[in-house]
């Protein structure tokens, strides 16, 4: 009887036992709703950017070159240094053109001397001519009053020959006197332009002496010298070096025919349209540019034409040569729907999205992207404002299936499309 009770009692247990385990291994297997990350569709309005290729190039670029030939005595700058205008870059030989300075000088003083003498003569002549005439004039009165002495036989026939000879060789002097002046006046003329050939002369050779100092023309950033001292140089030969005015710095870039006459049409606005500079280290400068002009024909090979853009370059970080594209916003698109690149799938060429709906169930959208920018993906459609998407989890969840989302902190910071 005590065997057949304790038996009993072991089976009742055994059921108990029984009945736990199973009440808690159904509890087990009942899933869970996994947790993922999800953002709010985006709606904003949109500046569209456009980029293009440029090229940085200073303002300004001065080729020195020698406009004497020399040889080269000194290198007075620092390359890549910045250079005032008329500060010292190279310096020629001067002393051949110093010599050439002072012979001028000398012509200048010789032909001042010959110039001074002909005047002297002129007024040595202009006196012998009033001498001349002044005996003309004695000789003349003798000779008239002669004339009717003669007739009364007065005097003698030779004596009024004699004063008519006279008279006539005072002439002859007075004449020759007025040649002579003649002659002097000449003389000062070709003195004189003497004189002003030794000028020229001498401001040739000074000028030429002062092309030996060859210095800057501009403000700006000196290059890399392209010759050594002691080097012989000449006005055919290449610059010895250039100067850049890189403040502000002319970006260069090419638009298409198109852009350009979208541009055109809007050509005030265009002016006022802040222009952007992506370095090549993908950096954005921290200064943005303007519009300056634009080129004066439409390339016929490539049907593009070339745009300037400037920008402020304090501290000449930027340099002639860098390759840096050029942005701007050319028009903005109103109400875009955006939503985080990493939430986008692609399927043999088709674009899903996992959309939370309001039940926190899954469902899938088939999207349509446009333009991409930063990490952000405008979505044309299949989706609508507010609507939450999964960005993080999407390979734990399928159509239907119930989900724990969580908001994920997502970067709105972005500069448009590009």
């Amino acid at each position: 009887m005590l065997r057949i009770k304790i038996g009993a009692l072991i089976l009742v247990t055994a059921a108990l036992i029984s009945a736990g385990c199973s009440k808690s291994g159904t509890a087990a297997m009942a899933p869970q709703a996994p947790e993922v990350d999800v953002v709010a569709v985006e709606k904003r309005d949109l500046p569209v950017y456009h980029e293009w290729i440029g090229t940085l190039d200073g303002l300004v670029n001065a080729a020195i070159r020698a406009e004497v030939t020399g040889y080269l005595l000194e290198q007075s700058y620092r390359e890549g240094a910045f250079v005032r205008k008329g500060q010292l870059l190279f310096q020629i030989d001067p002393r051949p053109f110093q010599a050439a300075v002072d012979q001028a000088k000398a012509q200048v003083a010789q032909a001042n001397g010959q110039c001074a003498q002909a005047k002297a003569q002129l007024a040595q002549s202009q006196a012998q001519l009033v001498a001349a005439e002044a005996a003309q004039r004695r000789t003349q009165l003798d000779e008239d009053r002669y004339v009717p002495l003669a007739k009364q036989n007065a005097v003698t026939q030779q004596d009024l020959d004699n004063a008519r000879q006279n008279n006539l060789s005072a002439k002859a002097q007075v004449d020759a006197a007025r040649a002579q002046i003649e002659t002097a006046k000449a003389q000062i003329q070709a003195a004189e332009a003497a004189v002003q050939a030794a000028k020229a002369a001498l401001e040739t050779a000074t000028v030429n002496l002062g092309f030996t100092r060859l210095t800057s023309p501009i403000d700006g950033i000196a290059g890399t010298a392209q010759v050594q001292t002691g080097n012989l140089v000449s006005p055919s030969s290449e610059p010895v070096t250039t100067v850049s005015t890189i403040d502000p710095i002319k970006a260069v870039f090419t638009v298409s025919e198109q852009e350009y006459l979208a541009f055109s049409r809007h050509q005030a606005e265009v002016d006022d349209v802040p222009l952007e500079l992506v370095l090549a280290d993908g950096t954005v400068y921290s200064h943005s540019g303007q519009f300056s002009f634009a080129d004066r024909q439409v390339n016929q090979n490539t049907g593009a034409i070339r745009l300037t853009g400037l920008f402020p370059n304090h501290g000449n970080v930027l340099r002639p040569g860098q390759y840096a594209k050029v942005r701007a916003a050319v028009q903005v698109r109103h109400d875009a729907l955006l939503i985080p690149q990493r939430a986008v799938t692609e399927l043999q060429g088709t674009y899903q999205v996992a959309v939370v709906d309001p039940g926190n169930k899954i469902r899938i959208a088939t999207v349509r992207p446009g333009e991409r920018l930063d990490s952000k993906w405008v979505i044309e459609a299949g989706l609508k404002p507010g609507e939450r998407v999964v960005v993080e989890g999407v390979q734990k969840v399928g159509p239907g299936m119930p989900v724990n989302p969580k908001l994920a902190a997502i970067s709105n910071a972005s500069k448009g499309a590009e």
